[in-house]
């Protein structure tokens, strides 16, 4: 054989290689992203036709929510797998974001491999649970357990493909050293299983602070840094099975409250696109942009209405910022004030209904989710008149600077009735979904399902934005995408909540924090500067699963109303979130609103301690949280 074909040969084998790889990777994600698109549109099919079924025929199908709730944690597992194709888990990126690329390039590498190895590490126990589940029934369909519980590895098989091959894809040398540390870190449990057992509480430390913080900071997702921290623990100082941790995140998972996250995100994005939220921006716009900082209160006003839709920040800030944004540049304001208060305004909308983290609030503590939407919309509102000055006063500053810039003209009335009467059934729509929840109509849920079809009917009857048959499809698979990375971290968090109840932590904490100087004012206090830190590292939805069942039953004992520590710590969450420069969501806003991070950390700290100050006085006066209810 001549030279020219011995260097063939292996190039012609390496491409056939690098062609099968891709083939499967596009298979996988094919059959993935079809069954995940699915399974949303039967969840909306379903929870539809059974509120019709109860509400308009008065006849209720027993089998709906069981099916649901089967559908729900397939839904759950087969978005997580997409979430990880698609690189949407939730992760901390400031450290990450200061190293050199090629250290950099390590770390996203060492991110995907130790994904990898918790899906590996659970894919037998997972199958084990399956099989666990088998002796179960469902009441109404008869079916098996073992028919929803097969979601788990079948979710977790198609997540560690989906790992293996983006491996394929990395340099060699950044995943041999990947794997040598997670094998040594292995290891290094293994021969400390001894000490660390009898280290009793101490333990905790070395893997819920240590392991987990080292997980965190490199850029591992933060449900898989919260999953392995948690089975590492077990492994290494208890007897407990892995299928125990898979039973716990499917507990935490399956709560059925949940199926309103997947719902709503879906809303969210069809607000966006039908052009619900353009019109209510051009109303507000015609109404307020004349006075001073008009464009500001404009801004505001849009995320109270829209923060009531979607109950997504990101997904209100998407509404909000490319519609408003090009005006008030006209208008002089900086790249920095702009997106200042963007971020600011997010944190203040959290706890307008229906936010995921009420949601998520409810599952986790059982507080009434209809209290949870009444009580979030007065904190909301003080708040927003306590940016309102904020943007008044800023406004004053950029007129001095901007003399230049010609005033803004009031909108003539026939222009303002105009967008009114436009913009009216878009106007109906947070009202129509609070209103339900509140009244008892329809639960949180359901009431999702009725936005979505309200959503469609007023955005192809009436708007005719910009839905059609191939932004149906992206919108379903995002849906399924961030559903499930939101889905998964509640998972991982409420098995790590168990552990941390297993080693008596909870308990540990609970008298700590009754002892904390200053009774019931001291424990607001610490809880509002712990949650703002927990925001800021883990984001807000795992802060509060993770936090929310040991520090509410210490806030019952000492005598403060549930539903008013929700808000207090749902606020300070908030704050924590959009505040550089750990703040995820705060990164989110400038990404949104094509502004460099740098722009906005001169100016945002007036808006976050302005909402400090009015965070302070929601906590001091319950009655701002308890007035409606």
């Amino acid at each position: 054989m001549s030279a020219a074909h011995k260097l063939e040969a292996p190039n012609t084998s390496f491409l056939q290689s690098a062609q099968s790889e891709r083939a499967l990777e596009r298979w996988l994600r094919r059959a993935v992203e079809s069954l995940a698109a699915t399974t949303v549109v039967a969840e909306v099919v379903i929870l539809f036709v059974g509120i019709i079924a109860r509400a308009v025929f008065h006849r209720p199908l027993i089998w709906s929510d069981e099916l649901a709730s089967v559908l729900f944690l397939w839904l759950a597992m087969l978005g997580s797998a997409l979430a990880l194709h698609r690189s949407c888990h939730m992760r901390l990126t400031f450290f990450v974001s200061k190293m050199s690329p090629r250290a950099q390039a390590w770390s996203d590498t060492l991110a995907v491999g130790t994904c990898a190895a918790f899906l590996a590490l659970v894919l037998h126990p997972a199958l084990d649970y399956v099989q666990d589940q088998a002796f179960t029934e469902t009441p109404a369909l008869g079916w098996s357990g073992s028919i929803r519980a097969l979601a788990i590895p079948v979710g977790c098989a198609a997540g560690l493909i989906s790992c293996c091959l983006r491996l394929m894809r990395h340099d060699w040398r950044d995943v041999i050293g990947a794997v040598v540390l997670v094998g040594l870190s292995a290891l290094g449990c293994y021969a400390g299983a001894g000490p660390l057992s009898q280290m009793g509480q101490g333990a905790l430390l070395v893997f819920f602070v240590g392991v987990l913080g080292v997980a965190v900071m490199a850029g591992v997702p933060i449900a898989f840094a919260f999953a392995l921290a948690t089975s590492a623990y077990l492994l290494t100082t208890t007897s407990t099975p892995l299928s125990v941790v898979v039973g716990r995140m499917d507990e935490g998972m399956s709560t059925l409250i949940l199926l309103a996250v997947p719902m709503f995100v879906l809303l969210g994005q069809l607000v966006h696109v039908t052009g619900v939220a353009r019109v209510m921006v051009a109303f507000l716009a015609a109404l307020l942009g004349h006075v001073r900082g008009g464009m500001s209160y404009v801004l505001l006003g849009a995320m109270l209405l829209i923060s009531g839709i979607s109950g997504s920040k990101t997904a209100d800030m998407a509404a909000v910022a490319p519609v408003l944004f090009p005006e008030m540049r006209k208008r002089g304001m900086s790249d920095g004030e702009l997106v200042s208060l963007l971020a600011a305004s997010g944190a203040m909308s959290e706890t307008i209904p229906p936010s995921l983290v009420l949601i998520a609030i409810a599952s986790v503590t059982g507080i009434s989710i209809a209290a949870l939407f009444t009580a979030g919309i007065m904190p909301a509102i003080v708040l927003a008149l306590v940016l309102g000055v904020v943007a008044w006063w800023r406004a004053g500053h950029d007129e001095k600077a901007e003399e230049g810039t010609a005033r803004p003209v009031r909108a003539p009335w026939s222009q303002v009735r105009r967008t009114f009467v436009v913009a009216l059934p878009a106007l109906l729509l947070p009202f129509l979904i609070r209103s339900a929840v509140v009244e008892g109509i329809a639960t949180a849920t359901e009431v999702s399902t009725i936005g979505i079809a309200y959503s469609l009917l007023i955005g192809l009857v009436i708007y005719r934005g910009g839905l059609t048959w191939k932004s149906v499809v992206p919108m379903l698979l995002q849906t399924a995408a961030l559903s499930g990375a939101i889905l998964f971290i509640v998972g991982a968090a409420s098995a790590m909540g168990w552990a941390l109840t297993q080693s008596g932590f909870s308990q540990d904490l609970a008298e700590m924090m009754t002892k904390v100087p200053g009774g019931t004012i001291g424990f607001l206090l610490v809880s509002i500067i712990a949650f703002i830190v927990l925001g800021s590292v883990l984001e807000g939805i795992p802060a509060i699963v993770l936090f929310g069942p040991l520090l509410f039953p210490v806030a019952h004992q000492l005598g403060i109303n549930e539903v008013h520590y929700a808000m207090v710590v749902v606020l300070a969450m908030g704050l924590g979130v959009f505040a550089p420069p750990f703040g995820l969501c705060y990164y989110a806003a400038c990404i949104i609103g094509e502004v460099s991070p740098e722009a906005g950390l001169r100016r945002i700290w007036i808006y976050l301690g302005m909402l400090l100050l009015g965070l302070i006085a929601i906590a001091f006066i319950p009655s701002i949280s308890t007035v409606f209810l």
